[in-house]
C-alpha cells in the first residue's frame, strides 16, 4: 500500500494521463516487477525437511490430540505431517523413516498402552536397524507413580539402540502437560527448520521432570459404609474424609497410597526367613525390611517384568506370568537373605491409586468422598481381592489418613446455564454425585440428565434416596436407569439411551455436553458407540459424519470421558 502523499500522486498522473500513455505505464511496470530479484517478493522459503511422521500411543486420548495439534503446527511451516496411532502404524514401514516423533503415555507399573503395545513390542525384538531415522520422543505420565514416563524412556533408548539420530532430547511430562509439550515441539521444529541439528546419541535422553509439588493431606475418616445391600455380589464403600484447607474442583480425583496387608507380609517374612527389623537402603532411604514390604513396596500381583527379575536373580526357570511376591517364594524360595534383599531392593514402590471424587466443595466443604467397590480376580482358581480397594473397605471411623488431589481439567462441568447428559453405571456415579451435588448447592440452571446401571434394583442402585431428592427438587431433569441382572435379558445404559434416542439427540444437538465415567472396557467404548449411532440415525448422517460430530464435540470440550 502506498504512503498517502505517494498515492495522491499517483491517482492524479493515472487522471490525466490519456489511453495510450496508461497501456505505456501498465507495461513499463510489469517488466520491473519481472525484474525484481527472488528475494524481494513474499513468498515463503521452502522448510529443510517436507514431511515427518508423528505417531502416538495414547490410553485417554491426550497423546492423540497433542499429535493432531502438531500436526496442524507443522502444516503452518509448510511440513507435511502423517499422524497415526501406534495400533495402526504399518511397522514394516519403521526403517524406511526418515524423520519420525513419537508421543507416548506410561500407564500401571511402567506399561506402555494397549494401542501402543504391537509397536513397543516391534522395537524390542532388536531384529533390525534404524540408520536413516531421525527422531524425538514425548513422553506423558504422571510422577504420583514410581515409573514416570517409563514406556516414553524405553521407547527413546530403543530407537537409539536401533541407530536412530534424536533430533530434539526427549520430553518428559506430568498431568499438567501442555507447557512442555509446547515447548518440546517448537525444540522439533527448529531441529527440522535447519535438519542439521542433532543430539548426539551419547546425550543422556531425559530431562527432569517438572516438580508438581502435590500437597499431601491428613484427613480424618468421618463416615464409612457399604452402599450395597444384603444379597448383593459387590461391596461399594462410600467413605468421607475431612481435611484442613482441603481444595479441589468437581471432576477432579483423589489419590490413596494404600499399605500391603500385614498378614501378607508377615507370612513373607516367615517363608524368606529373613529378619523384618534389619534396615536395608531402598531409593535412598534406609528403612526396616518389614517397613518396606507394609509401606513402600508392591508385593501383590507383579508384573511379567518384576516375575522374570525375580528368576534373573534366583536362577529359576519361571514361565512368563503374573504372581504375588509370597507365591514367588513359596514356589520358587530364595536361597538365602541376602538374595531376598537384592530382591526387594530392585522392586517397584507402591502406586498410588486414583479414585474420582464423589463430593462437590460447594456443597460438602472441608470433606472429600470417595467411591469404592472392592475388587476381586481369580489367580490358580483362588479368589484374590485388590490391595487398594481392600484397604479402603477396612478403614476404621476416626483414624487418619492421607491423601493428595489429582486435578483433571479435562473432566470439567460447563457453564452453570448449559445442559449435561451424564454416564455413569456402578462406581462412575461418583463424578456425577459431585457435579450434582455442586449444581444443587450453586443453583445452576442448566438441565441435567443421568443415565445409571448396575446389577440389581433392589440391592445396587447407588445413591438412590438422593437421586430420588434431586428428581423431586427439580436438579434432575431427567433420569433413566438400567439393572442388567433383573430380567431375563442383559440391560445397560447403551440401551436406555436408544429407547430415548431422539431426545439424546435434541440435547447434544442443542449444545448439551456428554459425559462418561466408570469402567474402560467395555461400557465407556459401547456407549461411545451408541451416541455415534444415535446422531447417524437421528442426525441422518453417514457412519463418518457421526464420528465427527463426535470429534468436534470433543474439541469444543463438550464431549469429555472419566474411564478407567
Amino acid at each position: 500500500m502506498l504512503a498517502e502523499n505517494k498515492l495522491k500522486l499517483f491517482l492524479d498522473l493515472l487522471g490525466s494521463a490519456s489511453k495510450d500513455e496508461l497501456i505505456w505505464m501498465n507495461g513499463y511496470l510489469n517488466g520491473m516487477v519481472q525484474q525484481q530479484p527472488a528475494s524481494a517478493t513474499s513468498s515463503v522459503a521452502e522448510p529443510a525437511v517436507s514431511k515427518i511422521t508423528i505417531v502416538y500411543g495414547t490410553e485417554t486420548g491426550n497423546s492423540k490430540r497433542l499429535a493432531a495439534d502438531f500436526a496442524a503446527k507443522a502444516k503452518q511451516q509448510r511440513i507435511h505431517a502423517k499422524v497415526v496411532g501406534m495400533d495402526q502404524y504399518r511397522l514394516t514401514d519403521l526403517i524406511k523413516e526418515e524423520y519420525l516423533l513419537a508421543i507416548v503415555s506410561t500407564h500401571g507399573e511402567g506399561e506402555p498402552p494397549v494401542a501402543a503395545k504391537k509397536f513397543y513390542d516391534h522395537i524390542h525384538q532388536n531384529g533390525f536397524k534404524l540408520e536413516k531415522l531421525k527422531y524425538s520422543v514425548l513422553a506423558l505420565g504422571d510422577t504420583s507413580y514410581p515409573l514416570f514416563c517409563k514406556t516414553g524412556e524405553e521407547v527413546d533408548e530403543q530407537f537409539n539402540k536401533l541407530g536412530g539420530n534424536r533430533i530434539a532430547p526427549m520430553q518428559k511430562c506430568d498431568v499438567e502437560y501442555e507447557e512442555e509439550a509446547n515447548s518440546w515441539f517448537s525444540n522439533v521444529l527448529k531441529s527440522l527448520s535447519t535438519a542439521t541439528t542433532l543430539v548426539p546419541a551419547s546425550t543422556p535422553a531425559t530431562i527432569a521432570a517438572k516438580k508438581t509439588g502435590k500437597q499431601i493431606y491428613t484427613g480424618t475418616v468421618l463416615t464409612k459404609v457399604n452402599l450395597n445391600d444384603r444379597g448383593s455380589n459387590k461391596e461399594t464403600y462410600h467413605i468421607e474424609i475431612a481435611a484442613e484447607g482441603l481444595q479441589y474442583q468437581c471432576g477432579d480425583s483423589v489419590g490413596i497410597v494404600p499399605e500391603n496387608p500385614t498378614k501378607v507380609v508377615e507370612d513373607i517374612l516367615t517363608v524368606a526367613k529373613v529378619d523384618g527389623t534389619k534396615k536395608i537402603v531402598f531409593k535412598n532411604e534406609e528403612v526396616s525390611i518389614y517397613d518396606l514390604l507394609k509401606y513402600k513396596i508392591n508385593i501383590i500381583y507383579l508384573t511379567e517384568r518384576l516375575v522374570k527379575q525375580y528368576a534373573e536373580i534366583t536362577g529359576e526357570d519361571i514361565p512368563a506370568t503374573k504372581m504375588d511376591l509370597l507365591d514367588l517364594l513359596k514356589i520358587y524360595p530364595v536361597k538365602d537373605a541376602a538374595q531376598f534383599e537384592t530382591i526387594v531392593s530392585k522392586m517397584n514402590a507402591i502406586s498410588p491409586r486414583l479414585y474420582t471424587i464423589a463430593s462437590s466443595p460447594s456443597a460438602h466443604e472441608g470433606e472429600v468422598h470417595i467411591l469404592a467397590v472392592k475388587d476381586t480376580y481369580t489367580i490358580n482358581d483362588e479368589k484374590r481381592y485388590g490391595l487398594c480397594s481392600t484397604y479402603l473397605s477396612e478403614l476404621q471411623v476416626n483414624t487418619e489418613q492421607k491423601f493428595f488431589i489429582q486435578t483433571n481439567k479435562r473432566f470439567r462441568m460447563p457453564a452453570d446455564d448449559k445442559d449435561m447428559i451424564m454416564v455413569g453405571p456402578g462406581t462412575g456415579i461418583a463424578a456425577f454425585r459431585s457435579f450434582l451435588s455442586e449444581r444443587d448447592a450453586t443453583g445452576a440452571t442448566g438441565k441435567n440428565w443421568l443415565f445409571f446401571g448396575d446389577q440389581h434394583f433392589a440391592t445396587d442402585f447407588l445413591y438412590q434416596t438422593e437421586i430420588q431428592n434431586w428428581v423431586e427438587t427439580g436438579v434432575l431433569t431427567k433420569v433413566n436407569v438400567a439393572f442388567s441382572r433383573d430380567q431375563h435379558f442383559k440391560l445397560y445404559v447403551q440401551h436406555k439411551m436408544l429407547q430415548h434416542a431422539a431426545e439424546v439427540y435434541d440435547w447434544i444437538n442443542s449444545g448439551a455436553s456428554f459425559f462418561i465415567c466408570g469402567t474402560k472396557d467395555p461400557m465407556s467404548i459401547d456407549v461411545e458407540n451408541t451416541l455415534i449411532e444415535i446422531i447417524q440415525q437421528q442426525g441422518n448422517k453417514s457412519l463418518e459424519e457421526a464420528k465427527k460430530y463426535v470429534e468436534l464435540m470433543e474439541e469444543e470440550g463438550r464431549y469429555e470421558k472419566d474411564v478407567y
